[in-house]
């Protein structure tokens, strides 16, 4: 694209090439660009593997990968960069406790929600001391508001 002519820098909102036709830069008005939330879905049952992806989506979510051990999710958090993940405590080998702290060392600006169909509740100075960042029971998921969950502060 050329500088637009319609301003002396150059930097006009319209393209200038002789034989362009003109196109807007930028967001049109009214409209905001926004960015989906890029989540990682770590669990051993492929079937909630499918309905946590569903959901995700379903809710604006970009589901970036799913992973069945701890292998596979640390492995997938160092090539995807998610920005959320959401965690069984239950996995096989590793749990969901050691495995939430070897992703946030790998992912440190990820926010980690440990999720379980077996557990009602986890103490606050559990999840810090696992570098998780919230817990919801499986069967809580559908009525949870997530979005508030995996974004960042003043994001």
């Amino acid at each position: 694209m050329t500088r637009g002519k319609s301003e002396p820098d150059g930097r006009g909102p319209w393209t200038s090439h002789p034989r362009a036709i003109p196109t807007a830069t930028g967001p049109a008005a009214g409209h905001h660009l926004t960015v989906a939330i890029r989540i990682l879905i770590v669990d051993d049952d492929t079937g909630f593997l499918g309905l946590a992806a569903e959901l995700l989506a379903e809710r604006g979510f970009d589901v970036v990968g799913q992973a069945k051990d701890a292998g596979q999710a640390l492995a997938a958090t160092i090539r995807e960069r998610p920005d959320g993940i959401l965690l069984d405590v239950n996995l096989p080998g590793r749990d969901g406790f050691a495995t939430a702290a070897a992703l946030s060392e790998a992912c440190p600006s990820a926010r980690i929600v440990l999720t379980s169909a077996d557990v009602r509740h986890v103490e606050r100075e559990i999840l810090q001391g696992c570098s998780a960042d919230a817990f919801v029971p499986k069967e809580e998921l559908a009525t949870t508001e997530l979005t508030d969950l995996f974004r960042r502060a003043g994001t």
